[in-house]
């Protein structure tokens, strides 16, 4: 794999994740690197992920609100709102990361009773889930580690769990999950969103199916949106519904109050021209005409320039979270300045090291991993039970930081954090786990995320390739991903130490 094709590698997660634009000033330590936060200024709507509060934090920018939210799903103040949920933002903001919001809009993608259908687990701990899938209402929704959850974790939800779900629809018709939270029980109000099944509209009954789980309706529903009945049969409609659970004939499902757009609407043209917004590409990049589409947008990228730290028009598959910045044209497209990824690459597992914390600069070390948080970073405890800041993690931590590989222009190597997840106890013992790009490798040592490694056949365990073969594949210029536990030795923070390096699929 070729250092400029990494991205086109990386795997698709459901999580909250997020990206700024970097600019790097040089040096070392914790406090080197510069986050200029936000993008272009604008004037329109921004559609992305809550990543904190004080007022709202999306896509990089702090919107200053009056509290309030519009919703039709039981949310009507900001302090209702949670890390991970997609919102609308209509308003303007600066390259400076501030903005101003005029209206701001949550709406549940879905909400209901879990059915897991599967679960992966780490490779070195089969009691830990790394995804899990599952169901609501017959759609299927993927979360991982970078999922926020609320009142639960990826490690305890379970079959008959009662949630509310934000995400993104994928391509192949699943959904990624941005957000997991606990409601109450209530078969009188639940949603669900997709498409509605080919050939299944029957108007004479009111009926049709998304996904093969009945819907039934009657001349109380409400369509909204400017739809009607009749557009019920228009190829390959996605919609959203909520209602109640009751008995359609023999079977469960769902009796509707409100059909409308599907989660598309979020990214419809406003009173302004300027949109910003996340999600995940659904078709690939078009060099005949040099668009891809996403989020029901066709996006027009007028030139290589667009692309931030690294990204390519080859790298625009289907399933890769990105975050797009731009003006809508005449046609409904929306004309990109800048696009960049937001999808996570790379992890580091272990304690804080408490001296490295620079408040101002927003870094601290991990394993010699130097980790910059961002105004888009959740922070997280492990239980996800409460909001935390990063002065919450000043103390004896053990953390788990997930983000994207970034170096500065003077080629210091550091993870933008995308999640970061505190643990209360530290109990590592200064042992580390990180993952990433081989970044350099020589006789006795290897680097990741910057961070040189003792690693030698005999004292280190190789699992999944040899030493000699990793050398050889770095040299050829490929930058495989790898796994190392390590631990730091007593003498220095320099002196780290290999038990094993594990080649990841």
């Amino acid at each position: 794999m070729k250092p400029n094709t990494m991205y086109r590698y990386l795997s698709v997660s459901a999580g909250a994740l997020v990206v700024v634009l970097i600019s790097g000033c040089g040096g070392g330590g914790g406090g080197s690197v510069d986050v200029a936060d936000g993008g272009i200024r604008g004037t329109g709507a921004s559609v992305g992920p809550v990543s904190g509060f004080g007022s709202v934090f999306v896509n990089g920018i702090r919107f200053e609100t009056d509290g309030s939210v519009t919703s039709d799903d039981g949310i009507s103040r900001e302090d209702q709102l949670d890390e991970g949920m997609i919102l609308r933002i209509d308003g303007q903001w600066r390259a400076d990361g501030e903005g101003t919001a005029e209206q701001v809009e949550y709406d549940d993608t879905f909400r209901g009773e879990v059915v897991i259908v599967s679960e992966t687990f780490d490779p070195d701990d089969s009691s830990i889930r790394e995804s899990v899938t599952f169901t609501v209402y017959g759609q299927t929704i993927v979360a991982d580690k970078q999922t926020v959850f609320k009142g639960m974790s990826l490690q305890t939800i379970d079959s008959g769990a009662f949630v509310r779900v934000s995400g993104w629809r994928l391509p192949d018709g699943r959904y990624r999950a941005s957000y997991v939270g606990s409601l109450e029980v209530s078969l009188d109000d639940v949603e669900v969103e997709g498409r509605i099944d080919d050939s299944s509209v029957d108007v004479d009954l009111n009926r049709f199916s998304i996904n093969g789980f009945p819907v039934e309706y009657d001349n109380t529903t409400i369509f909204g949106d400017g739809l009607t009945e009749d557009d019920l049969n228009n190829p390959g409609l996605v919609v959203e519904v909520e209602g109640r659970i009751g008995l359609i004939g023999e079977a469960s499902g769902l009796i509707a109050n409100n059909i409308e757009q599907d989660e598309s609407r979020r990214y419809q043209r406003g009173d302004d021209d300027d949109i910003e917004f996340a999600g995940p590409v659904a078709t690939a990049f078009d060099d005949a005409d040099s668009t891809f589409t996403i989020n029901g947008l066709t996006v027009l990228v007028p030139d290589d320039a667009v692309f931030e730290d690294g990204l390519t028009s080859a790298d625009l598959q289907p399933g890769l979270l990105i975050q797009v910045e731009g003006s809508f044209l005449a046609d409904g497209s929306v004309e990109a300045e800048e696009i960049d990824i937001r999808d996570a690459n790379a992890e580091v597992e272990g304690p804080i090291n408490q001296a490295s914390i620079d408040f101002s600069a927003r870094t601290f070390l991990v394993g010699g991993v130097l980790v910059q948080v961002t105004p888009l970073t959740i922070i997280t405890d492990d239980d996800d039970d409460q909001r935390i800041g990063l002065a919450d993690l000043n103390g004896a931590f053990d953390v788990e930081v997930e983000g994207i590989e970034r170096s500065t222009d003077g080629g210091e190597v550091f993870l933008e954090a995308t999640k970061v997840e505190r643990e209360i106890e530290d109990d590592s013992d200064n042992e580390f786990e990180v993952t990433g790009r081989l970044g350099a490798i020589d006789d006795t040592t290897i680097t990741v995320l910057g961070v040189r490694i003792r690693a030698v056949e005999g004292e280190t365990e190789f699992d999944g390739i040899q030493r000699d073969q990793l050398m050889a594949d770095f040299e050829s210029g490929e930058r495989p991903l790898i796994e190392v536990d390590y631990v730091e030795q007593p003498s220095g923070s320099s002196n780290f130490v290999a038990d094993e390096v594990e080649l990841e699929d």
